[in-house]
């Protein structure tokens, strides 16, 4: 309606490109959102919901730019500041520090839009029953879910009071299902979707939460800036996003030793806390259904599969995946993601197979399948997963295996390149990791050899998976909670990461200040001297304290009065993440691949 009355109202334009994004309609999608921001170049939302589109076809450089220009016109928007964050993952080698400074220079802006506690009535008794809160916008039907099903069940409720805070904008079956097992348990269940981020810190507070665990990082509608409050005295980051999340407020950032090497180069603001089996835990979905047999052997020829999201198939993967299905005669592969619905998408994939040698006619694109049933059953069209790098799979490897599926993986220098080496090694296939791209080559070939082989490993990898580590629910979380222990442990005896990082950049914003005083009364009085030398008439140096700007430290004031350092100058409102924020002037907007309104 408002487009037909003005076909270049841009906000119109804007809303109707996440809709087409939405439904993976990417050439609809580009059309709307190029027309807004030819409809006002000022446009900064339209930029971040541009790089969302490009994300979401694999053009990770094009999504990285359309953040930073939305940045250059707002600097303040808080979603396209954490989906470039996250889109910066998919082709981190580890190389540098370079993503580590951004997380970290994000993480330090952020911080002073909250103010923190820094004092807690929780009594600091070392082995008393503790509050475990765990907040996140995905329990429902999300694969964060699959892995944090885990702790909510085998968690002892007598030593460990469970408190969940569901961010979960539409609830479904598995809303349900998680709530009444928390309930029955003894557990507290609070639904904060549209509550305010300070708001929730309170009711944290009021809950009196010892260990506080995010699942989100810098995906969509996350609650870092309940985080960023430091209502709990212990706060920890897990399971949904693969780097540290740059905020000093918290903690820890739980993994394992192959994920995150204790050699490893890879920097974090948390410290690392890592688990005595592997950091992930996957409870199998219900509706996934029984083994099928080895295509392959019906077919007569190999399948290779990856179930990925387009983005993690960077050119890279695709030059491997070439030269492994130019090597296997007659070998074709089927790659499944959400936007293999546009023709347009579709033709630049095979486009580029065909370049690197590799036949169109071999390769099966489907798109997104929306019934969880048929989505795990069509893990039958493959006889071999290939897993991504430098952005590995999760919850793909995890159903892959589970369906029968080898998958081979190839091991990096950072954690979102290391999730696979966890899993793989863990469920007792540690010889499908590669080191090399040559390595992970020779491996796919090596399982594409033997199809009777591939048969027998694909009648026995479900129950080998079900017994080891990664699917043990009950021992998995014995571990999580002899790690919250250990945390408490420290805190009882006066160790606290997150305080020490504050007090550190406390001292850093002081310094400044004073640098930055400093400087004014040295510019003052220059110009004063001048006046001096150019007029008879001595003046009064009208400079005093009172005249000086107010420094506010972040921790003095409670969150419940804080006022915002960088003030919002009467803008409107902004959804950000599902919640307020008062530092943009634009409309609703999900990090992580998802769009603003």
């Amino acid at each position: 309606m408002a487009l037909s009355i003005k076909p270049n109202f841009s906000q119109s334009l804007n809303n109707l490109g996440v809709v087409y994004t939405v439904q993976g309609k990417m050439d609809a999608a580009a059309s709307m959102i190029e027309k807004a921001i030819l409809a006002n170049p000022t446009y900064a939302e339209a930029y971040n919901n541009l790089g969302v589109l490009y994300r979401d076809a694999g053009s990770i450089t094009l999504s990285v730019q359309a953040y930073e220009r939305c940045l250059q016109i707002d600097p303040d928007s808080r979603n396209a500041g954490q989906n470039r964050l996250l889109a910066l993952n998919y082709i981190d080698e580890g190389s540098d520090d370079k993503l580590y400074d951004a997380h970290r220079e994000w993480g330090k802006r952020f911080m002073k839009l909250y103010a923190q506690y820094t004092s807690w009535d929780n009594p600091k008794v070392a082995d008393r029953p503790l509050v475990i809160g765990y907040v996140s916008p995905d329990f429902f039907t999300h694969s964060v879910s699959y892995f944090v099903e885990a702790p909510l069940t085998h968690h002892d409720y007598t030593n460990c009071k469970v408190v969940v805070y569901s961010g979960v904008v539409k609830a479904d079956a598995k809303t349900l299902r998680f709530k009444d097992k928390v309930l029955k348990k003894g557990g507290v269940w609070r639904d904060i979707y549209g509550i305010d981020e300070k708001k929730v810190a309170t009711l944290v507070r009021e809950d009196k939460v010892d260990i506080l665990v995010e699942l989100t990082g810098h995906t969509a509608n996350n609650k870092l800036g309940t985080m960023a409050c430091c209502p709990a005295p212990i706060q920890v980051t897990w399971i949904g996003y693969p780097n540290t999340t740059g905020l000093p407020a918290i903690d820890y950032r739980i993994t394992d030793s192959l994920a995150d090497s204790p050699n490893t180069n890879q920097k974090h603001v948390e410290e690392l806390v890592r688990l005595p089996e592997s950091f992930l835990c996957y409870t199998p979905s219900p509706e996934a259904g029984p083994v099928c047999p080895t295509p392959a052997i019906s077919n007569g020829f190999i399948t290779f599969g990856s179930f990925n999201n387009l983005a993690k198939i960077t050119p890279k993967v695709m030059q491997v995946w070439a030269r492994i299905l130019c090597a296997v005669p007659n070998s074709r592969l089927v790659v499944k993601c959400k936007p293999f619905c546009c023709d347009s998408i579709r033709q630049k994939f095979l486009s580029t197979l065909e370049e690197l040698g590799l036949e169109s006619l071999r390769v099966d694109l489907l798109p997104l399948i929306h019934l969880n049933h048929d989505h795990m059953q069509a893990y039958s069209l493959m006889d071999i997963s290939l897993d991504t790098f430098p952005y590995a799979g999760t919850t793909t490897t995890c159903e892959s295996l589970y369906m029968g599926v080898p998958c081979v993986t190839m091991a990096g220098s950072v954690h979102a390149h290391n999730v696979g080496v966890s899993l793989l090694t863990k469920v007792g296939l540690g010889r499908l990791v590669a080191k090399t791209e040559d390595e992970y080559v020779s491996l796919a070939l090596g399982l594409a050899s033997d199809v009777s082989a591939l048969e027998e490993l694909r009648k026995s990898l479900r129950e080998l998976m079900i017994k080891s580590p990664v699917c043990d629910g009950e021992s998995f979380t014995r571990g999580l909670e002899s790690a919250y222990r250990s945390m408490w442990h420290r805190y009882c005896d006066g160790d606290s990461p997150a305080l020490r990082r504050l007090e550190v950049l406390a001292g850093e914003d002081l310094d400044k200040t004073a640098v930055k005083h400093a400087d004014l009364k040295a510019q003052r009085a220059n110009a004063t001297a001048e006046e001096d030398n150019q007029s008879p008439i001595k003046k009064v140096d009208a400079t005093s304290k009172g005249g000086e700007p107010q420094i506010m430290v972040n921790h003095v004031s409670s969150p419940e009065g804080n006022q915002a350092l960088v003030t919002a100058k009467a803008q409107p409102q902004m959804m950000v993440n599902g919640v307020s924020s008062p530092h943009s002037p634009s409309g609703r907007c999900e990090a992580n691949g998802h769009s603003s309104r």
